[in-house]
């Protein structure tokens, strides 16, 4: 790492008191300044987090969502003139020794994400397939339409250049945040770049919430997400295709 940059490590949380302490210790060996956003935890989460030292915690009142926690860390590291801030979950399911991976390949781009699907590890788990289809088909689109060439569209797992956070506009406060993100990126035209991580699942179990726990529903409220994304940057110095005329052009080839 530049040793004159200032980098800031960022967990949203929500009820992980079983995964957090051990998490964060293993972070601490990696990173010097870290932030977990608690997102309204209600498990004893909050209790743990009061013991952990030479950890900042910014704790939102009730839960708001995964995209609203990620939202808070963003504009404390801007806030607090970071260089720039890596992002992992506190459930396990991201390495702490691969930030330094993350920051390395953050010299040479303005946002690194992490690909569960870029390199196999021997190691990997066997992905749900509800999620792994949804996964694939909403990478394909996005691809398709912003003239990406990613992987894997919604790994947590991710280095942002301070800079990059700036010119994006981010407020979908859930689990669709991602898709948003994209179209912020491509419209702000960030340099971006996949490295690998392995492909862990811990929580097969874990819910989206309501209604969005069923694949269909799920599915198509991400494509209404992109597709409102991408509206609010047209005209913006931002052109991408509709997904009809996506759908024309594969038909016609």
């Amino acid at each position: 790492m530049n040793q004159s940059e200032k980098w800031l490590a960022a967990l949203p949380v929500y009820n992980e008191v079983d995964s957090v302490a051990q998490v964060l210790n293993e972070v601490k060996h990696y990173i010097d300044d870290i932030l977990v956003v608690d997102d309204g935890s209600t498990d004893g989460t909050a209790d743990v987090l009061a013991s952990c030292e030479g950890v900042q915690v910014l704790t939102h009142s009730q839960n708001r969502g995964y995209g609203a926690a990620l939202i808070s860390a963003f504009e404390f590291a801007i806030e607090n003139q970071f260089d720039g801030i890596v992002t992992l979950d506190c459930d396990g399911q991201h390495q702490p020794k691969r930030i330094p991976e993350f920051i390395e390949a953050a010299k040479n781009a303005d946002l690194v994400s992490g690909s569960r699907y870029l390199h196999y590890f021997e190691d990997d788990s066997e992905p749900p397939q509800e999620r792994y289809a949804i996964n694939r088909q909403i990478t394909e689109e996005i691809n398709a339409r912003l003239g990406f060439d990613l992987t894997d569209a919604f790994c947590g797992f991710k280095a942002y250049r301070t800079q990059a956070l700036i010119q994006m506009r981010i407020t979908d406060p859930g689990y669709a945040m991602p898709l948003q993100l994209w179209v912020e990126a491509a419209a702000a035209k960030l340099q971006i770049t996949e490295i690998p991580v392995p492909l862990i699942y811990l929580d097969l179990s874990r819910s989206f919430g309501g209604v969005l726990d069923q694949a269909e529903t799920r599915l198509n409220y991400y494509r209404e997400v992109l597709d409102s994304a991408i509206e609010s940057v047209q005209g913006k110095g931002a052109n991408f295709p509709t997904r009809e005329e996506i759908l024309a052009n594969a038909t016609q080839d």
